[in-house]
């Protein structure tokens, strides 16, 4: 069967899984439905982290646009949604809240913030923070899974091929390379399978796991500039 699958063209290693134990095909149909939702996993943060770095121009540009938190906060009201905006809109709102009317147009001048409400707003611009990581860190758990299983999981099926082969030596009675290396071949297999899946995701995973770092910075800045322009204008 191998040799007519040899000479159709398709790879012998292909011929030997499909004509291999059923523990390496379980294993190895594991290993593959891991990749395809790895995979699945690392397009969608490809593109929600573009999406990510097109909000975060956006919002940069609108704030360059601005001198005062007034201006800030008319510009950023006009834009989408995003994790950027959000932490700004919280940030307002709550100081809105806490100063009502002092962002309108030609506000009189108010008294500016206490300690203890400057502390409260600094606890809601975290609480926006880790909400925004949070969310940003979706599916990141699966590929630090398939990550470490895959591996183990490649071990398992060659393991299991390898005591095949030897449970094949002693009930045949020989050992020769003819009768052993099939059996070793097809227990690598799993091997090979189970780095092929965990590779891309745990490169995906630190890869994420760094742009994870750079948002998060980047809304750690965003929070110091908006404390610091109420600084500036005189409203702590």
């Amino acid at each position: 069967m191998i040799a007519a699958l040899q000479t159709s063209g398709v790879p012998q290693y292909v011929g030997m899984l499909l004509n291999g134990t059923l523990s390496t095909q379980i294993v190895v149909g594991v290993i593959a439905a891991f990749s395809v939702v790895s995979w699945i996993i690392i397009l969608w943060k490809m593109f929600q982290f573009r999406s990510l770095r097109r909000d975060g121009a956006r919002f940069a540009n609108a704030l360059e646009r601005t001198q005062r938190l007034e201006d800030a906060y008319k510009a950023i009201m006009r834009l989408p949604e995003t994790p950027y905006t959000r932490m700004f809109r919280q940030g307002t709102n709550f100081f809105s809240e806490l100063r009502p009317g002092a962002l309108r147009e030609n506000a009189p001048p108010q008294p500016g913030l206490s300690e203890t409400q400057l502390n409260a707003l600094w606890l809601v611009l975290e609480k926006v923070q880790g909400e925004e990581r949070d969310a940003l860190s979706g599916g990141m758990v699966w590929l630090a899974v398939i990550a470490v299983t895959g591996p183990l999981l490649g071990l398992l099926g060659t393991v299991l091929g390898v005591m095949n082969a030897f449970i094949g030596i002693s009930t045949t009675g020989t050992a020769s390379i003819a009768s052993v290396a099939p059996g070793i071949s097809e227990a690598l297999i799993t091997t090979a399978a189970g780095l092929i899946a965990a590779i891309p995701a745990a490169i995906a995973y630190n890869y994420f796991v760094s742009r994870i770092d750079r948002f998060s910075g980047e809304q750690e800045g965003s929070a110091s500039e908006f404390i610091g322009t109420l600084a500036r204008e005189g409203r702590l």
